[in-house]
């Protein structure tokens, strides 16, 4: 995923990406799945929304049901957070940045592995078969050539 630098800065942008990305056919109430009556609850945490389900009555928001449930972070640092995890930025250094606590930043690194792994393509080849050359392109570039001796072989014996 890409994630504009540009677009980090405001709430509510971060949040409907958020949401796009976690409910891609819309918010629906996690228990019942009812999307066509749910009403504003609360609105105490702007941008993010606390839901009330017309037929179950239950309050719900964004990010319960994901990996992201239970997050008390803004928009814009849970959407920083997935782009240093997507980049590859150390635990530390992301809590460093966002002055945050390691240990809760860590869990939460675990989490949305987790997901991201259950959820990852089990057969990302477009072909049910594929070639070793196709499997192991750089497979010899990482080591130092071999010695080559300085005598000729026939006086190395």
């Amino acid at each position: 995923m890409d994630f504009p630098l540009a677009d980090l800065m405001d709430e509510a942008a971060c949040y409907a990406r958020l949401v796009a990305v976690l409910h891609p056919d819309g918010l629906a109430c996690p228990r019942c799945g009812a999307a066509d009556r749910l009403g504003v609850h609360r609105r105490h945490r702007d941008p993010v929304v606390d839901y009330q389900c017309g037929r179950r009555r239950r309050v719900f928001d964004a990010w319960t049901g994901t990996a992201l449930q239970g997050t008390q972070r803004r928009p814009a640092q849970i959407v920083l957070i997935l782009r240093g995890i997507a980049q590859g930025v150390p635990t530390a250094q992301l809590a460093r940045e966002l002055g945050c606590d390691r240990m809760h930043l860590l869990d939460l690194r675990h989490r949305l592995q987790e997901h991201a792994r259950i959820g990852r393509d089990r057969n990302p080849l477009d072909d049910a078969r594929a070639e070793a050359d196709e499997a192991y392109v750089n497979a010899g570039e990482k080591r130092h050539p071999a010695r080559r001796p300085r005598r000729p072989a026939a006086a190395a014996g």
